[in-house]
């Protein structure tokens, strides 16, 4: 099976502050614990990200977060080294009142010694969420001196390259989005900027699925319940284009349409497996590289799915009969 070809579709809604705090969960660092007696000096604990922060604009501050505690700096510390004021830098922390410039943006990614390649292209993509215009975007730019040349580490290059087309299909099925190939874009520039905390985990394919999956979900259309909507689908399969007559297309649609329905009912990670493999045409044997997953893990999430689905698909059939 070919990937999907996707129709144009309208810009995604906003996301829900419940999807929004668990993605954010989802790409926190994990930072070492700090001994009681530097907890107290350091004050009391920072205020969270403005659930009002667009997806992206969220995301970059956690890393830009994460590396301030990192370093263990405090906001007398960070405005003598930016020589911005502690309210604004609270500010800009807490992602409130106004969409922070890129100049006082940088002052801080700056001193943390951040990549700011990827953060820069991931603070355009807020303020577009922001719904700040192109020349408000380009004149905050070119407010800061040229950017030197910066390349992400070379096993993060390789890792790209093999995951865009994967990361692409996965995401354009599940959003039926034109948006596909910037939301992967922003997931890369986020796992670049958390580099050293994805080679330290386990297994940097399932690290980098699962900050995937966060990005997606946070903008996948959904049910009332919390289920992924993947009904929009039916109409990118080969099999109704084919079909000529105007009625018969209609069933088949409809009859795929509930299908797909059904998909977003399964489990998470049975989701995946069902979405890459049935959805993307992506082959069996790639599948573990693909999510971070043993093969023999991925064997049992392919056949619970296929199981679950069957009886979901019976029930769905009694209840409409």
């Amino acid at each position: 099976m070919t990937p999907l070809s996707v129709p144009q579709q309208p810009e995604d809604d906003p996301p829900s502050p419940a999807r929004v705090n668990a993605a954010e969960a989802a790409l926190t660092p994990v930072i070492p614990a700090q001994p009681a007696a530097e907890k107290a000096r350091r004050g009391r604990k920072a205020e969270p990200v403005s659930q009002e922060a667009g997806p992206c604009h969220q995301a970059w501050l956690v890393q830009v977060r994460g590396g301030i505690s990192s370093k263990g700096y405090t906001l007398d510390q960070l405005a003598s080294l930016t020589g911005y004021s502690k309210t604004r830098i609270s500010t800009l922390l807490r992602g409130v009142e106004y969409y922070p410039s890129w100049e006082i943006t940088y002052s801080v990614v700056h001193v943390l010694g951040l990549p700011v390649w990827p953060l820069r292209r991931l603070w355009t993509a807020g303020a577009r969420e922001a719904e700040k215009n192109q020349n408000w975007i380009a004149e905050r730019i070119q407010a800061v001196r040229p950017l030197a040349p910066e390349e992400p580490p070379v096993a993060h290059q390789a890792f790209t390259e093999t995951m865009r087309e994967p990361y692409t299909a996965y995401t354009r099925a599940l959003l039926q989005s034109q948006r596909a190939e910037r939301i992967v874009a922003e997931t890369f520039d986020l796992l670049w900027l958390g580099w050293e905390h994805a080679v330290a985990s386990p297994d940097v394919r399932r690290y980098a699925w699962c900050l995937l999956r966060s990005r997606v979900l946070l903008r996948a259309h959904r049910h009332d319940d919390g289920r992924p909507d993947l009904r929009l689908a039916a109409f990118s399969t080969a099999a109704q284009s084919r079909i000529k007559d105007p009625v018969a297309r209609f069933i088949e649609i409809s009859e795929l349409a509930d299908f797909f329905d059904t998909v977003g009912a399964l489990p998470q990670d049975q989701l995946d497996i069902v979405v890459l493999r049935y959805m993307c045409g992506i082959k069996v044997r790639d599948l573990p590289t693909v999510v971070g997953l043993s093969p023999a893990r991925v064997h049992t999430l392919d056949h619970h799915a296929r199981g679950a689905l069957e009886q979901l698909n019976a029930r769905h059939h009694q209840t409409r009969e």
